[in-house]
């Protein structure tokens, strides 16, 4: 596996080193070792699948109130995502900002989440499936969010039309740090 930090401290883009041959190829998704010996969260207790039937379904942007902050892995098994995520950690030297990346069942790359980050993604395909490993049980009490087009944030998410949105992603107002 390939470990890549992202520009957000602590966030990192996973992709397979794939081993090929005439039948396609092998490649590792999950090593607790390599996991470790990078830092990161490696004690997953809770798997989750988002299917969405439409593209420019946006689902986001979600997080998990201290001290149930939630770790992810996510993956897109079929279709594809843009997917955000923005670190809420005060303490933060990025603070509040934002990136996203391109996970698709083609390039078979994963978005490691650390706690204290909102996640959030839209499709850009129909029948779109997402796969995440979860460091920490959901905690129905404990679900939060902003909104994903707060402009104190300022995410650029692509130009699909018109959005499909939960009412509950609607209700989500502006980050109050």
């Amino acid at each position: 596996m390939i470990f890549r930090e992202t520009a957000l401290k602590g966030a990192f883009v996973i992709e397979p080193e794939k081993i090929k041959d005439e039948r396609g190829f092998f490649s590792r998704s999950w090593c607790r070792q390599e996991f470790e010996k990078h830092g990161l969260e490696s004690d997953f207790v809770q798997c989750n699948i988002s299917q969405n039937r439409s593209k420019a379904t946006l689902r986001g942007m979600h997080y998990q109130q201290e001290p149930y902050g939630e770790t992810k892995l996510i993956r897109c098994t079929r279709g594809a995502i843009y997917d955000v995520i923005v670190d809420l950690r005060p303490s933060s030297e990025t603070y509040k900002g934002w990136a996203a990346y391109t996970l698709s069942q083609e390039n078979y790359m994963m978005l490691y989440v650390p706690e204290g980050f909102a996640h959030g993604f839209v499709t850009l395909e129909n029948d779109t499936e997402v796969f995440y490993q979860m460091g920490n049980f959901y905690k129905p009490e404990a679900a939060r969010g902003i909104r994903w087009d707060d402009p104190a944030i300022g995410i650029r998410w692509p130009d699909l039309g018109t959005y499909i949105i939960s009412e509950r992603d609607l209700s989500y107002g502006e980050y109050q740090s």
